[in-house]
């Protein structure tokens, strides 16, 4: 029985700033964002939003006619809104889920939607009839005026995980690798993370070849049994590093194809910034819609990097169908419809996102035409609402 991605699905707020105005507003060489980084611009969160109500717009498209099939909900995040109520929970309502289901949030830095995705496919092998619904939501804050304030970003991609599944199947065996690892961090008093960027980027390559020479022994395969490699990029650079790593494994001829796969996986991601959780599936949803070379039956190899750290290697096969479910039309306009907005507003919002997590406040959702928005925080409780 196969089982894997039936449906997928992503979601970003309607504001960005350009990586050229913030390059310049930093006395920066725009240069060093746009090709050294590898980034075009970055989604700016709202106070209205947060990891939970970006989840729920991002998953209310695709969960129409399987609701009452949902019986499993994970949540991946480290973006959390509350220390100890799963941020699951707060979307099976907003959703209006099956009650009888399972519900919690996973956290490991950024590998969290993957740990979903990997429990949601046992779960389904064991239950055909069953579907879970898996999410990637976060906030990417590093802080203004620091390092890794041009790799922030934020948004939601939400996946349907079921048997006979209409876009992607998972194909062999996984590989995995943890180590206790210093390198990017947020403690519990902190709302920005903490990360020694020239070591996490040495970690993030050294995981990848862990992981990859490891899944190659164990399902007996090389490069060339791929069609594309899609990675978790916290920016588009990073993951460049991961594919240079394994380039002189394979002829020119498939060097060539494989970058021009990973151009494609990457379209969003340049206009997005970093998703934290949902990043390696933004990369594949990228892939997927934009890539002009792909057929049933390709293979794509996928690896997952969350810091602290964790990194897994594994493999997904394309459909018969998949064509039919290609979002990139939807997916463009969304972003090309969003707002551009000065660096002395984002620099405001940014500030004002911090304080809406510790105080009570009542929040003006007028500018925010998303379906699900954040309408304050009471008595220590945020207040969600769906308008239609």
């Amino acid at each position: 029985m196969k089982v894997g991605i039936d449906k997928i699905n992503f979601f970003t707020p309607n504001m960005y700033i350009s990586m050229y105005d913030l390059a310049n507003a930093r006395n920066e060489d725009p240069n060093k964002y746009l090709i050294g980084i590898g980034q075009k611009n970055q989604s700016v969160i709202p106070v209205t939003q947060d990891a939970v109500t970006m989840a729920a717009n991002a998953a209310y498209p695709i969960i129409c006619d399987c609701k009452n099939d949902i019986d499993l909900i994970i949540f991946g995040t480290e973006s959390g809104v509350d220390n100890s109520k799963s941020a699951a929970i707060y979307l099976q309502n907003l959703l209006k889920l099956n009650s009888n289901a399972r519900a919690f949030e996973i956290k490991q830095a950024c590998y969290g939607a993957t740990a979903g995705i990997q429990m949601a496919k046992d779960y389904v092998k064991a239950h055909p009839n069953s579907k879970a619904l898996v999410v990637g939501s976060d906030v990417a804050r590093y802080g203004l005026n620091t390092p890794g304030e041009v790799t922030q970003g934020g948004g939601a991609v939400a996946m349907i995980i079921s048997a006979n599944p209409s876009i992607l199947a998972f194909n062999g065996d996984s590989s995995f690798h943890s180590e206790d690892i210093m390198d990017f961090w947020r403690p519990l008093n902190k709302t920005e993370a903490l990360v020694d960027g020239h070591y996490s980027n040495n970690i993030y390559v050294d995981f990848f070849q862990k992981t990859w020479q490891n899944y190659k022994k164990i399902n007996n395969v090389g490069v060339n049994s791929f069609k594309a490699f899609v990675f978790h990029l916290p920016y588009v650079k990073m993951g460049i590093k991961g594919l240079r790593s394994i380039l002189d494994e394979t002829s020119i001829e498939s060097q060539v194809n494989l970058k021009k796969g990973f151009d494609a996986s990457k379209i969003y991601s340049e206009q997005v910034g970093n998703l934290y959780t949902g990043s390696l599936y933004l990369s594949l949803l990228s892939l997927v819609n934009n890539s002009k070379g792909l057929k049933s039956g390709d293979k794509i190899g996928l690896f997952s990097y969350g810091s602290g750290a964790q990194g897994e290697f594994f493999a997904m096969s394309l459909q018969p169908n998949f064509k039919k479910f290609n979002s990139n039309t939807e997916l463009t306009n969304m972003l090309e419809k969003r707002h551009k907005i000065s660096i002395s507003r984002y620099e405001t919002i940014f500030q004002q996102w911090t304080n809406s997590i510790v105080n009570d406040i009542e929040l003006d959702v007028s500018n925010d035409l998303s379906r699900f928005v954040l309408s304050g925080v009471k008595n220590n409780q945020r207040i969600y609402l769906e308008r239609g």
